[in-house]
């Protein structure tokens, strides 16, 4: 068996994947309140930019995890398409689960099954990216802590979304960010806990890409992403700053129309 370490390169590691978590649900929580005070294409859109978020900051956290993960005896390589693949998945599954919520009629209802489907997607894109590695050797899982990580996502799910149809005061949300951010990050060790590496060691190279191959596109990519939704969130005006300026320009209309 070959000996795991998730923490090679120390703390900064987790702490940096913990802080994309946070980042990616913090924004995922804005929007889709944005969304629940809108209707029509906006509503629609404003919940494709939520599941963008929230799924690239749990896919982010992943990867970013990732890099301290070595396996002694054996270099690390990961499959490009499925990696992306990965990443798809998990902004496709958020999404799935923020627009049952929005357009769920039976709130309770919306929750559970919004839950349900966005935490087995979570887990899904986790050992899809664990799919992904490349190595001398045979990955294998411990079953009960498997289904320990798959009920940890559910459950970070499902109080995700809650979060995100319930909570109306900023800090309160930023509150849940970071409380989102710890779920996540446990559902991710927690799965971690569960590998088991048996080695076959080859001369023959490895395919796929390194680690260090993947940190310029994401953090150019997605960190670009998540600063152009940020910015787009805290410049877009509220439903009530939209009526408050409704409100503001209706005296000059009036006077206007008084003039004409």
């Amino acid at each position: 068996m070959g000996h795991l370490d998730h923490f090679s390169f120390g703390w900064p590691t987790p702490a940096i994947s913990y802080v994309m978590a946070c980042v990616g649900a913090a924004l995922g929580l804005r929007c889709t309140l944005r969304a629940l005070s809108a209707t029509g294409p906006s509503r629609r859109n404003w919940l494709v930019t939520a599941a963008a978020a929230i799924g690239s900051g749990i896919w982010t956290m992943h990867f970013v995890a990732m890099f301290g993960f070595t396996v002694d005896g054996t270099e690390l390589r990961y499959n490009v398409p499925l990696t992306i693949l990965s990443l798809l998945v998990a902004v496709l599954v958020v999404g799935l689960g923020v627009f049952a919520v929005a357009y769920g009629r039976h709130r309770g209802r919306s929750l559970l099954l919004g839950g349900l489907i966005t935490g087995v997607g979570v887990a899904v894109m986790h050992y899809l990216g664990m799919a992904a590695v490349r190595l001398h050797g045979v990955i294998a899982y411990d079953f009960g802590t498997v289904a320990l990580s798959v009920l940890i996502a559910v459950g970070a799910a499902t109080a995700a979304l809650w979060a995100a149809v319930t909570i109306r005061n900023v800090y309160a949300a930023a509150a849940a960010a970071l409380v989102m951010g710890i779920a996540v990050s446990c559902m991710h060790y927690t799965g971690m806990a569960a590998v088991q590496v048996e080695l076959h060691p080859s001369r023959v190279e490895l395919g796929g890409a390194t680690p260090m191959q993947f940190i310029f596109p994401l953090a150019v990519g997605l960190g670009s992403f998540l600063f152009l939704t940020s910015a787009f969130v805290a410049l877009s005006p509220t439903a009530q700053e939209r009526a408050a300026y409704r409100e503001a320009g209706r005296p000059v209309l009036e006077e206007l129309d008084r003039a004409a």
